[in-house]
C-alpha cells in the first residue's frame, strides 16, 4: 500500500538500512509514507492480544516492523515473504522473527503446528487465493486463529470488476471474503472494518476530501508534498483509525477473525 516516493537513508545509527519503497510495502521511519505505516500497524497491535504465547506464523510479512510487534508478545513468530531482499532484511534488522522466503501457497510448516495465521494486505496479490487458505488451515492446530486484512474492494475500486491497483489481482468485499474464508473451512469467522476515525476525518475536509487521494495524487506526478500535508500525514497515530464490524461496506481495509 501507499505511493512510492523513495526511501532516503536510515537515520538510526548502527541498524540495517531500510529497505527500498516499492508503492506495495509500508516501510516505517518515512515521514510521507507515515499514514500508511499507521494503517497497518494498527491491525497489528489490534491483533497482538490475539497471539499472546502462541506460535504465530506471519504469510507476506513485508519489511518485518509487524512479525516484530508480534514477536514482543507471542511465543515464536515465524516470517514468511517470497521476496529475497525482504526476508533477508527482516533477518537482520528483526532477530526474534525467524524468517523464511516462500512462496505463500506452498507454506513450509508441518500440519497444526501453528496458533494463529497472520496475513496482512497480502492476498489482493495472490492468484492462488482458496489455495492460500487451505495452507493456512493447514498449519493452524484445532482451534487455531486465521487472522488476515484487505483493501476494501468496495471503497478501494468502487464500481469495478477489476482492480484499480495494478499489483492486485482480485481484491474482495467482506462478504466474499468471509465466503472466501467459510470455503476453506473456517468457523466462526467475523469481518470488521477500518475507517478513518474523528481526527483523520477532519484531516481529509482539509486536503479536499481525502487525505488518502492527496498522497497519491502527489505521488503518480511526482511533484513535492506541501509542507501542510506532510505535518498532517507525517502526525498521524493509530488512534486515528477505528477498527469496528459497522458499517463494513464504508470501510478502507477489511480484517476477517476466524478459527
Amino acid at each position: 500500500m501507499g505511493g512510492e516516493r523513495g526511501a532516503g537513508a536510515d537515520v538510526d545509527a548502527g541498524r540495517p538500512a531500510r529497505l527500498p519503497l516499492t508503492g506495495e510495502r509500508t516501510v516505517p521511519g518515512i515521514a510521507e509514507e507515515n499514514y500508511w505505516f499507521r494503517r497497518h500497524e494498527v491491525v497489528y497491535s489490534a491483533l497482538a492480544p490475539r497471539c499472546a504465547g502462541g506460535v504465530v506464523l506471519d504469510a507476506g510479512c513485508g519489511e518485518g516492523y509487524g512479525a516484530a510487534l508480534l514477536a514482543g508478545v507471542a511465543a515464536r513468530v515465524l516470517g514468511l515473504d517470497y521476496d529475497a531482499a525482504a526476508a533477508a532484511h527482516v533477518a537482520r534488522r528483526y532477530p526474534r522473527v525467524q524468517m523464511a522466503r516462500t512462496n505463500l501457497v506452498a507454506l513450509p510448516v508441518r500440519d497444526g503446528v501453528c496458533d494463529a495465521v497472520v496475513s496482512l494486505q497480502v492476498i489482493e496479490h495472490l492468484w492462488e487465493q482458496e489455495r492460500f487458505l487451505r495452507e493456512c488451515r493447514r498449519v493452524l492446530r484445532p482451534g487455531g486463529a486465521l487472522l488476515l486484512s484487505t483493501p476494501n474492494r468496495v471503497t478501494f475500486s468502487p464500481g469495478r470488476d477489476t482492480p484499480l491497483n495494478p499489483f492486485h489481482t482480485r481484491e474482495l468485499s467482506g462478504a466474499e471474503l468471509a465466503g472466501l474464508v467459510r470455503d476453506a473451512g473456517f468457523t466462526d469467522v467475523e469481518v470488521l472494518g477500518l475507517h478513518h476515525g474523528a481526527r483523520l476525518r477532519e484531516l481529509d475536509r482539509r486536503h479536499g476530501g481525502s487525505i488518502v487521494d492527496a498522497q497519491v495524487a502527489l505521488a503518480l506526478a511526482g511533484e513535492p508534498w506541501p509542507e501542510g500535508l506532510r505535518r498532517d500525514v507525517e502526525s498521524v497515530t493509530c488512534a486515528d483509525f477505528a477498527l469496528h464490524p459497522d458499517d463494513v461496506d464504508t470501510s478502507l481495509d477489511l480484517l476477517v477473525l476466524a478459527h
